[in-house]
């Protein structure tokens, strides 16, 4: 069965990739490679279906497959994770090479390369953008001027997942989200994989099933590891900790763990599924 939220495909058009050899009986979709572009929003839902339920959110910069326009929605695939949804089409634009991210929790982009001028915009961790010069503390992008300093490198990933991720605390828990104005368990892990150039896909589930190594029953938790529930992921601080976007404190969180487990066995959503630990730079 395939999994709608990674396949390229709706009643009217699908990826080149799934076309079928020879052609199926009465399958009238239009087989395209579709178009590179950008999101040019700061944030913008994902959405199952145009007016439908978010699935997920894009940030500034996310690089987009469109395979169709229609009635103002493109439907999109996200290069980072490969998810498939609907986005508005006012937040998309050409594709953009961007050359720096936003590694704070958030930053403003300003009409002139001063703290006083007018804000034209928030951006929120993870965004991405172009910089074209740099005056001053300022780097020139096409939204404005943000500073320098809330910026990195694309090239120069984070080494530690953990300490991304605590950039987000306290920010509001939203199904779904995937920045500092509302996230999710499965967005707080993936916004800081990101950051730290290693892969992970968009929700829970389908990060149990990729990230890491599975650790036995009874090993001890280290920082960076990763403990899924059904449904629900969190990231262990220390031994003793976990953070995670959760919707008992609906926000970010610091939760001792032996708490977190008890509570969480609960409220019933049973024991840890799995303890994984992931490869990365230390």
């Amino acid at each position: 069965m395939t999994d709608r939220r990674l396949t390229p495909a709706n009643a009217r058009v699908a990826a080149r990739t799934l076309q079928p050899d020879p052609p199926r009986p009465g399958d009238r979709r239009r087989y395209t490679d579709g178009t590179p572009a950008c999101v040019t929003d700061p944030v913008t839902d994902l959405c199952a279906a145009p007016d439908g339920p978010r699935d997920r959110q894009l940030l500034f910069g996310a690089p987009v497959t469109v395979f169709e326009h229609h009635a103002g929605w493109a439907f999109v695939q996200a290069t980072d994770d490969s998810y498939v949804g609907y986005v508005a089409q006012a937040a998309i634009g050409p594709e953009r090479t961007a050359t720096h991210r936003v590694k704070t929790r958030a930053t403003h982009a300003y009409t002139a390369p001063d703290m006083k001028s007018p804000d034209r915009c928030l951006l929120p961790l993870g965004a991405r953008v172009t910089v074209d010069a740099v005056v001053g503390r300022f780097a020139s992008t096409s939204l404005g001027f943000v500073p320098r300093n809330h910026l990195a490198p694309t090239d120069s990933p984070e080494d530690d997942p953990v300490s991304v991720a605590e950039r987000l605390l306290g920010a509001p828990y939203l199904w779904g989200g995937n920045s500092s104005l509302g996230i999710d368990c499965s967005g707080l892990v993936q916004i800081a994989c990101h950051a730290c150039a290693m892969a992970c896909p968009g929700d829970s589930d389908m990060q149990e099933r990729a990230l890491g190594i599975t650790l036995p029953p009874g090993t001890a938790p280290d920082r960076g590891d990763l403990l899924f529930w059904k449904g629900h992921v969190a990231w262990v601080s220390d031994p003793d900790s976990l953070l995670h976007a959760n919707a008992h404190h609906m926000a970010v969180a610091h939760e001792p763990l032996d708490r977190a487990l008890a509570r969480i066995a609960d409220q019933g959503d049973g024991p840890v599924t799995r303890h994984a630990r992931l490869h990365r730079a230390r």
